[in-house]
């Protein structure tokens, strides 16, 4: 299970430098790349993602409880 709190503390490390960490942490690694190579789209995205990143934490719980359901199968 992701914490929204984590993605939070991972985001403030884009502050110094290390920005997408919490796009990797919540599954999405094509744009945690994008975010790591550009500088968070020169810091307008992570400032953006400040709104997203509950949204991203409840897709990544939600999708990860689909993938353990659809194991189970």
């Amino acid at each position: 299970m992701r914490s929204t709190p984590i993605s939070y503390l991972l985001w403030l490390l884009g502050l110094v430098g290390f920005c997408g960490i919490h796009r990797f942490y919540n599954g999405k690694w094509i744009t945690g790349l994008l975010y790591l190579f550009t500088f968070g789209f020169l810091f307008i995205g992570q400032f953006i993602d400040l709104l997203l990143i509950p949204l991203m934490t409840r897709r990544a719980n939600f999708n990860a409880r689909v993938d353990a359901v659809m194991a189970g199968y």
